[in-house]
């Protein structure tokens, strides 16, 4: 179990199922949306409750996802396809990380051309796996 939040706390959610390792998302929207690379952990959606949620707003920026963020500080927190069982959790918003650590770089091919990544995990050039 995990909790999180907004940078105001508008938003407080809890995460009550084990976390997969955390990806890095280089993809044009995530970094328009988040400032850089988007790095997030997938959890089941149904395993995401809120005990405060006023400030969620969900804006959808596809024909198949949404985002949320808070809407009244702006603090980025969510990915959520609307295929699949599982919602993409900002690393950010969590109030621990553990030992969790970067299991890879997805969508490289569309990544900034002001960084390099240098860490050593495996670069894909989409969400293959």
């Amino acid at each position: 179990m995990v909790n999180g939040g907004c940078l105001c706390g508008a938003v407080r959610f809890r995460v009550e199922a084990e976390l997969r390792d955390p990806i890095a998302c280089h993809c044009k929207q995530c970094r328009q949306q988040s400032g850089h690379f988007f790095s997030a952990v997938a959890a089941l959606k149904a395993a995401v409750s809120f005990a405060r949620d006023d400030g969620l707003r969900w804006y959808r920026h596809t024909d198949i996802a949404t985002r949320g963020f808070c809407g009244q500080c702006g603090s980025t927190l969510f990915w959520r396809g609307d295929e699949g069982p599982d919602v993409m959790v900002a690393m950010g918003a969590l109030d621990d990380t553990g030992d969790m650590k970067l299991s890879g770089h997805y969508w490289v091919d569309f990544m900034g051309d002001y960084y390099d990544i240098d860490d050593g995990l495996p670069q894909h050039e989409g969400m293959e796996t």
